[in-house]
């Protein structure tokens, strides 16, 4: 397929690649990062698209992805596809999905999991939003880009897993911590506190795969000195999506509104921000009951 593809950072960098080198003709654009190996720079985010079968953009937030799809909307041909594998706002993927239909245009919204690991590795998931036609006529590159594409129902529908799966994740992330740091205090050695818990009814991603304690399980960035594989001010602007989504269809989310929170002072007030969101362990073994 011919591929344009707009937003070529840390995430979506090693995504263009991965489809160059799977025989895919990718033209792609960036304001500021270079073009990886392999795929040939456009001039402009209008030239990136021109005659593309599929566009796929990575962006930082939903007013960006705006945008960015008022430009290249128009400069679309008939029957091609916009694929967002940006993390917005569930109103922001709706309203380009809308545009998109409106002129033609096939769209989805696959916001992805797996960090800059899994982007480089093709082996994301991706959580699809949009018509059964545009998921079919994506699916080949979703297979080449990640190990799994799940399709979730109409617009919008992949940035609600994605919302929800987060935010999931930032809580038990954090009581995962909280968990070590009380072991810690207790006496616990941290080696048999992981035995216990990793084969036992607190068993999740965060304890099993993504250990935020240094030298304990799977390889982690808690094994980097807290350098990010997905970094804290990443799962805090995930986190405020899931309390903008459930602020809007009026959801009780008083263990999301918690983690948000806690998010927060890290990142704003304290040292998070530039490490990874594992990092809050080293904070709470370093405080006392407050």
């Amino acid at each position: 397929m011919k591929i344009g593809f707009i937003g070529l950072g840390n995430m979506g960098a090693p995504m263009a690649e991965n489809l160059a080198r799977g025989g895919h003709e990718v033209t792609g654009f960036d304001l500021a990062a270079p073009c990886p190996e392999g795929v040939h720079k456009a001039q402009d985010a209008g030239d990136a698209v021109r005659g593309a079968d599929v566009v796929i953009t990575m962006l930082p937030n939903g007013a960006i992805l705006c945008d960015v799809a008022a430009q290249v909307i128009p400069a679309m041909q008939s029957g091609a596809v916009l694929c967002d594998c940006s993390t917005v706002d569930v109103e922001s993927a709706r309203a380009v999905a809308e545009m998109a239909v409106a002129a033609g245009l096939g769209a989805l919204d696959a916001p992805v999991s797996g960090g800059v690991g899994g982007a480089g590795a093709g082996t994301l998931t991706f959580m699809v939003g949009g018509s059964d036609s545009a998921f079919m006529t994506v699916l080949p590159l979703f297979e080449i880009m990640g190990q799994k594409a799940v399709h979730c129902g109409a617009a919008g529908a992949g940035q609600a897993a994605k919302i929800c799966n987060n935010m999931i994740l930032g809580a038990t992330m954090a009581v995962t911590c909280e968990a070590f740091a009380l072991a810690d205090k207790l006496g616990l050695d941290r080696a048999r506190m992981f035995d216990v818990v990793s084969t036992s009814s607190g068993y999740s991603w965060s304890m099993n795969a993504y250990c935020p304690a240094p030298g304990i399980g799977p390889q982690s960035p808690a094994d980097n000195d807290y350098r990010p594989g997905f970094a804290a001010e990443l799962m805090l602007k995930d986190l405020r999506l899931s309390q903008q989504a459930a602020d809007a269809v009026d959801a009780d989310t008083p263990m999301g509104a918690r983690a948000t929170e806690l998010y927060a002072d890290f990142v704003e007030n304290e040292d998070g921000r530039g490490r990874d969101f594992s990092a809050l362990l080293p904070r709470f073994t370093t405080r006392g009951r407050s």
